[in-house]
């Protein structure tokens, strides 16, 4: 295994510490980054921790924003108390209203880019095509009886600064000249920055979170495009959700690229495509990545029930088994009670063959004895005819002999009377 700790979960599965999805923010920010995989894991945890997640990157961009435009902000306060003193007409605030003895005024090339001072119109027309010619050249002033409209590269769009909203929380309602020169030289001008900082950084967190969630919309669409392509079916929620933590590199490029304007001079003409671009293959090598691990878990499930399958086989033909062996036990039971019941009638039988012994065994004595006296006799009676036949026997032989004697004879007799007749002639 890695290095990494390991962590059971409650299913009792071992997780490594890469495959916990940690809900801190920096996590957030490294998995959406570097760990695409995680997507489908932080887009579960819900749209409101999604949008809470990019809220926080809106507030660190509109923080350094507003730090960069302050420091800016310093810059041009001291340069531009320089040009006021030297080049801009006497001036006077008075009655949330400021007015500068002067005509129309366009500066090309000046500190603040082009500058144009005009604090007697009122016309909307004219103060729209003021701020058309400031948007052109990318960066700008305008001065009018109001307000303030300030254009930096480092914003999309103008701010505006009016003076009533600025001064009144500052204390002031008149200045001049001379007021504006003596302020910038003290202490209390630290105020005026705060105020700007505040109110930049309320407006670019806005806005920037706003665009940034249109963004996130157009996006989950092509995101949602993509998962039909795909053929994976998916919430346009979890999509959303998706969408947002895509963005995170291209925001953070955001910053980087407003960072570097702050300081340098520097323009991406195509910043914006990329910035949506990244964050659209971001997106979809999630929404792909999702595709191939759920293939992978359908696979894994076909394994499993197959492996189910065999083992629910294996266990039927095991209660089969045992099953056969309960009904075998059963009837070896069933015999030896029906032996024990045998055995138990065979011992009331024996007690009773016991008790009639006794008198059985009185009448066979008596029988056997009535039986050997038989047999004597029947002994004598054999032994006596044995005797009668031999004498029998005997008495046939000796008769047989005499017979033979007696032919003997005869032929004796009838030889020598045959003999006898010639001697006498």
């Amino acid at each position: 295994m890695s290095e990494s700790k390991k962590e059971e979960n409650k299913s009792g599965k071992i997780k490594t510490e890469d495959d916990i999805v940690k809900t801190d923010f920096f996590h957030k920010v490294w998995y959406s980054i570097t760990k695409i995989e995680k997507y489908p894991e932080m887009a579960a945890q819900g749209i409101g921790k999604a949008i809470i997640y990019i809220s926080i990157i809106m507030l660190i961009l509109a923080g350094i924003l507003s730090l960069g435009i302050v420091y800016e902000v310093y810059g041009l306060v001291q340069q531009g108390i320089e040009y006021i003193q030297k080049d801009f007409p006497e001036f006077s605030y008075k009655e949330n209203k400021l007015d500068v003895n002067s005509e129309a005024i366009t500066q090309e090339n000046t500190l603040f880019g082009k500058t144009i001072i005009d604090t007697k119109t009122e016309n909307e027309q004219k103060v729209n095509q003021y701020i058309n010619d400031i948007n052109q050249d990318g960066k700008g002033l305008i001065i009018l009886g109001d307000k303030i409209i300030l254009k930096s590269k480092s914003v999309a769009g103008t701010i505006d600064y009016k003076y009533s909203e600025i001064l009144e929380q500052m204390g002031i309602t008149e200045f001049n000249k001379q007021d504006v020169i003596n302020y910038a030289h003290s202490g209390s001008i630290i105020s005026l920055y705060a105020s700007i900082f505040l109110t930049i950084f309320i407006y670019t967190f806005i806005m920037y979170l706003l665009t940034t969630l249109s963004n996130a919309v157009f996006l989950s669409l092509f995101g949602y495009i993509t998962t039909w392509i795909a053929r994976i079916r998916m919430r346009y929620v979890a999509i959303f959700n998706m969408a947002v933590y895509a963005l995170t590199l291209s925001t953070i490029l955001n910053i980087i690229y407003i960072t570097i304007n702050i300081f340098i001079d520097f323009n991406m003409q195509y910043f914006q495509v990329m910035y949506i671009a990244v964050a659209a293959i971001y997106l979809v090598a999630a929404i792909f990545m999702l595709k191939v691990d759920f293939t992978k878990k359908q696979e894994e499930l076909i394994k499993i029930a197959e492996a189910q399958a065999i083992v629910r086989k294996e266990l039927e033909s095991k209660d089969e088994e045992e099953r056969k062996k309960k009904d075998k036990k059963e009837e070896e039971n069933k015999e030896k009670s029906n032996k024990k019941g045998n055995t138990g009638e065979d011992k009331k039988v024996t007690k009773n063959k016991e008790k009639s012994e006794p008198k059985e065994n009185k009448k066979k004595t008596e029988t056997e004895k009535e039986n050997k006296n038989e047999s004597k006799e029947a002994g004598k009676n054999n032994t006596t005819k044995r005797t009668t036949k031999k004498e029998t026997d005997k008495k046939k032989e000796d008769s047989k002999k005499d017979d033979k004697d007696k032919k003997k004879e005869k032929d004796n007799d009838k030889d020598s009377d045959i003999g006898g007749e010639p001697e006498g002639a």
